[in-house]
């Protein structure tokens, strides 16, 4: 009799151990389940705003200067000190002519010609271009299609026009093959295209397919992600459709 005693309290005394056990368990989940939690937020930190102001707008030398017929050249008769050869042969800024070198490059590559047709024009040689189109066809359209002297983004060296495929500075650049890859590609190259078909009323110039303007790749690609096609309105500026 002892013995079947014994053995009946240890086993009473196991089972009350397991429901201590199971207890504690429930207790801690409970407890977990109730207790606030302390983990960090995920973090909300605003991606940082793109910086208009990291160059001047006016500065000729500055790669993002704005020139239109609002916003002559200062001085009018501004020349860049630091032209290089950037093909056939034309002179461009060093910065653009090593972002064109490697962008004519990768067109190569992937089966397209480009050729710089015309890069950097001095005043006197803006001049020249204009008086030229004005004899020709007169005052009011040439002011459609060429900048007088002092007012050009080719003076300032940060201007290329491109020819693919027979099509040098026509209209057609912009339906030919190569002409297509550098408007979809050029924004890669820190180059935007700078008298858009829809924007004459803002850029002052009828459409010019083959005009690539260097602004460099953070506002190229800024201005290619927002899809903002002009300089004057990314930047707020007025419309320039007329001197």
């Amino acid at each position: 009799m002892a013995q079947a005693s014994t053995g009946k309290g240890i086993l009473e005394g196991m089972k009350k151990y397991a429901l201590l056990c199971l207890v504690l368990v429930v207790g801690i989940g409970v407890y977990a389940w109730l207790k606030p939690s302390h983990a960090k937020a995920p973090s909300t930190k605003p991606a940082a705003t793109f910086n208009k102001k990291k160059y001047s707008l006016s500065d000729p030398s500055s790669p993002w200067v704005v020139v239109n017929k609002k916003r002559p050249l200062s001085p009018l008769q501004y020349a860049p000190t630091d032209l290089v050869q950037a093909g056939n042969p034309q002179l461009l800024r060093s910065q653009a002519a090593d972002a064109l070198a490697a962008m004519l490059d990768d067109a190569q590559k992937a089966g397209y010609t480009l050729t710089p047709e015309s890069g950097y024009r001095s005043f006197e040689t803006q001049q020249i271009a204009y008086n030229s189109e004005v004899n020709g066809f007169g005052q009011q359209y040439a002011d459609k299609e060429s900048a007088r002297p002092g007012y050009s983004e080719h003076q300032t060296g940060w201007a290329v026009d491109l020819g693919s495929d027979n099509c040098n500075v026509q209209d057609c650049f912009g339906s030919t093959p190569g002409g297509k890859w550098a408007v979809a590609n050029a924004y890669k190259y820190g180059f935007i295209l700078r008298y858009p078909a829809d924007k004459t009323t803002i850029t002052g110039y009828r459409n010019e397919a083959w005009h690539f303007r260097y602004v460099g790749k953070e506002l190229s690609t800024e201005m290619h992600n927002k899809h903002i096609a002009t300089l004057e309105e990314f930047f707020g500026l007025p419309a320039a459709p007329n001197y």
